[in-house]
Formats: C-alpha cells, structure tokens, sequence
C-alpha cells in the first residue's frame, strides 16, 4: 500500500510550504550572524582578537584540550607583537582568557557554515529550491566562505609590526558580516511575503528614497564605527557633544594631507563617528514620522515607522553611554547590536513599502 505521504497531492502540497521552511532556515542564519557581530564586538573589546596566530580551519573548532597543546599555543602567541609589545609577562592563565572569545568567535562562524550548509543542500538536493532563488542562495553561501577569509586577513595585519589589525580591514569584515545579514533578511522576507499585485497601495517614491538614503547614512556611520573601533579612538574623548571643550578637536587637521585626518587622525576619525551618527539617526526619526503620518501606509509600516524612530534614539544613547563609559564592553557591544537592529528595521521597511508587482 502506497503511503499518503508520497501521493502526488502531499508532495505538492509540501513543496508549497518549502519557501516557508525555507525563509525560517534563513532567518536562523540571520540571527547567528547578529550573535556573530556581538561576539565580534565582544572579541575586539576584550583584545582578544590576536591571541590565535594560527588559521586552521575546521580543525580549530576544539579548543586546546591538554597542558602541552595550552603551552604550544602560548608559545605561539608570545612570538608575535602583542605579547611581545603589549602583554609581555602574561601568564598562561590570563591567555586562556583572551584566547577563549577568539576561539569562540571562530567556532561561532565555523557553525554558522555548517548551519547555512547543510540544510541548503538538503533543499538543493531534494528539488526544493523555488525557481530563481538558487542563485541568491549560492551567492550567499560564497560570500560567507568570502567573510571568513577577510576576518583571517584581517587577523593577519596584526602579526606583522603592530599590535592591533588594520582599522581598514575591520571595517570591511564588519561591513560585510552587516551585508550578509541584511541579504539573509531580505531573502527570508521575500519568501514569507512575497509582492503580489494589489495586496497594498504602492508609497509614493520620495519615501523609498528617503528609506534608501536613511540605510546609506546607517551603513557609512557603521563604517566610521568600525574606524573609530579599529584605532581606540572612542577612548580620545570621553565626552559629549564637546571634545577637549569644543566642537571640533583642535587636532582634528594636524595630520597631512588634510583628508587623511578622516580617516587616520584619531580625534577627527571619533568626530566623524559621532555626527554621522547624528545625521543618520536624524535621518531615519524623520522616516519614522513619514511612515507614521503617510497617507495608505499599511498598520505594519506605521509600526515599523514607530520602532525604527525608538530604535535610533537608542542607539543615540548608546553611542553616548559607549563615550562616557571608557567604551566599557557591555554597553559597547550593545551599541554594535544596536547599529544591527536599526539596519534589520530599515530593512524590513523597505521590503514593505516596496512598489507592488503588477497583477
């Protein structure tokens, strides 16, 4: 007797839930990698970041499991410039510290391979995969694949001659672990709810623009965030609005060429920071009233239009908070969690206020 569950009716009807399914695996992946990004955050915080000299993938998910195995690593780390020039006299227990959020940090990613992985190929493999979406779903596991070789980039700009990665170079890790998300997202969304023709009245276009500029200014102040991260620079001037008692540092054009101070000088670099920021966060409050005041606008948008103006003055707060605290780790690490949710809230409101396909 045939099973009910390989009539043709079942099959198809299971192979319509898949893109749901799908867009749940997705949303998973999502939130692991805004786990990622605080762990992240966390790593660099803690100068954990250089405690692992060496690349081995996949074998490197196990920590170091005997005394000797402790000390060959230890050995390692002390032939590099950060013990030598920064923490020279660290005992091994104090390494085994440092050396646990970057191993986290790198297991974290390791199964956020597995995790995208695995289920893709079972989808792929089974014939599950609508038509059309093979290509995003390729492109994100190759730009994936892609992060990892820039977090060890990075990494490696750190082993050389100085004690800290290249603040370049964390900001392209950083910026893309923020565009994976935002594609992870947008993915799952178009799955869930996908346009279709009449189901809401198309905004005017001055919204999405405005939308699209708000996510621009958001993404060039997490640029400048990761700057002012990669060279200490939140720790210039612990104040705000004024910096040594003035709006603009008196350094802030020491360094020549002049443009170089924006992304060198470590006063200018913070300054940059704080009024993109500014802007930014003006930027997308004046969405939210948009979104709330716009004519048709559906009761999602209008309370997307309300979280996204809370969010941006949160994050506001946090970014003072992160100032005034000496960048104390808890309340930095928020702040780059803080930075995720605004973007996952610009993303969501774009996909809905995106213009309806023709019936």
């Amino acid at each position: 007797m045939t099973s009910l569950t390989h009539t043709p009716a079942a099959a198809a009807a299971h192979r319509a839930g898949t893109p749901r399914a799908i867009a749940v695996w997705l949303l998973v992946c999502a939130a692991m990698v805004f786990a990622m990004a605080v762990i992240g955050a966390v790593t660099r915080l803690t100068e954990s970041g250089l405690s692992m000299v060496e690349w081995r993938p996949l074998i490197g998910i196990l920590p170091p499991l005997s005394e000797a195995e402790w000390q060959r690593v230890f050995e390692l780390y002390k032939q590099f410039p950060e013990y030598r020039l920064r923490n020279a006299g660290m005992t091994i227990e104090q390494f085994r510290g440092i050396f646990f959020w970057e191993w986290f940090h790198r297991l974290w990613g390791q199964l956020i391979g597995f995790v995208f992985l695995l289920p893709f190929l079972w989808f792929w493999l089974t014939r599950r995969i609508p038509k059309g979406l093979m290509p995003r779903l390729a492109g994100l596991f190759v730009l994936g694949g892609f992060q990892g070789l820039v977090g060890w980039f990075m990494v490696l700009s750190g082993l050389v001659d100085r004690p800290s990665v290249s603040h370049y170079r964390l900001a392209m890790h950083l910026s893309m672990a923020f565009l994976i998300y935002v594609l992870l997202l947008r993915v799952a969304l178009d799955l869930l709810d996908p346009a279709s023709g009449g189901h809401r009245a198309a905004p005017a276009g001055s919204l999405r623009r405005h939308a699209r500029a708000a996510s621009a200014a958001v993404a060039v102040t997490v640029v400048w965030g990761a700057f002012t991260a990669g060279l200490d620079a939140g720790l210039v001037y612990p104040t705000w609005p004024l910096m040594g008692g003035r709006l603009v540092p008196a350094e802030a054009w020491d360094l020549a060429p002049t443009w170089s101070n924006l992304f060198e000088n470590h006063a200018t670099v913070q300054f940059a920071h704080r009024w993109l920021a500014a802007a930014a966060a003006l930027a997308v409050l004046a969405l939210g009233w948009r979104a709330w005041s716009a004519q048709g606008m559906t009761a999602r948008g209008r309370a997307l239009g309300v979280a996204l103006g809370l969010a941006a003055l949160g994050q506001v707060t946090l970014g003072i908070g992160t100032l005034h605290s000496g960048v104390a780790v808890g309340i930095a690490a928020a702040h780059q969690a803080g930075a995720l949710v605004v973007i996952s809230l610009l993303a969501w409101f774009l996909h809905e206020i995106r213009r309806p396909q023709a019936a």
